[in-house]
């Protein structure tokens, strides 16, 4: 009974950073560490723990791989749209795909990547905004794969 408390526990409090994170990137454009590595531990312990939603080692490697991943096009873009003076991609949003990769593995994670770049894509259609806040629509794609995670697969 007390390990269902504290998995609840734990799963509320992820709920309330990943809303913590949305807000915040969409109002000032960052993603603050303060919310964003205790997510990680948060999944962590999860993964470790309970086994949910993936075992800890398709975790680590979800995780290592969307870091990486994230990383390399995140170095991309900065070099492509150098003369522009901003980038892309920040770094919050490269550590948030790393932390998405922990909570998903590889499978979750790709799920997520395309549900959030075609929800952002129609946003910035909608709103006619060029740059748009990446957490909110990731944080969405990452709540529906993780739901087709537990309930289809």
């Amino acid at each position: 009974m007390n390990s269902y408390i504290f998995f609840t526990i734990l799963l509320l409090i992820s709920a309330y950073l990943s809303v913590r994170i949305s807000i915040s990137d969409f109002r000032q454009r960052i993603i603050p560490d303060v919310y964003l590595f205790p997510l990680m531990l948060m999944e962590l312990i999860l993964t470790g723990y309970f086994s949910y939603p993936i075992d800890i080692y398709s975790g680590i490697i979800g995780g290592t791989f969307g870091y990486i991943m994230a990383a390399t096009l995140g170095y991309v873009f900065e070099h492509i749209t150098r003369k522009s003076g901003t980038a892309p991609i920040g770094m919050g949003d490269i550590k948030l795909i790393g932390v998405g990769g922990i909570w998903l593995g590889i499978t979750g994670l790709s799920f997520a990547l395309v549900i959030s770049c075609i929800t952002g894509l129609i946003w910035s259609r909608i709103q006619k905004q060029k740059y748009i806040p990446f957490a909110p629509f990731f944080l969405l794609g990452g709540f529906l794969s993780l739901i087709g995670m537990t309930f289809l697969i």
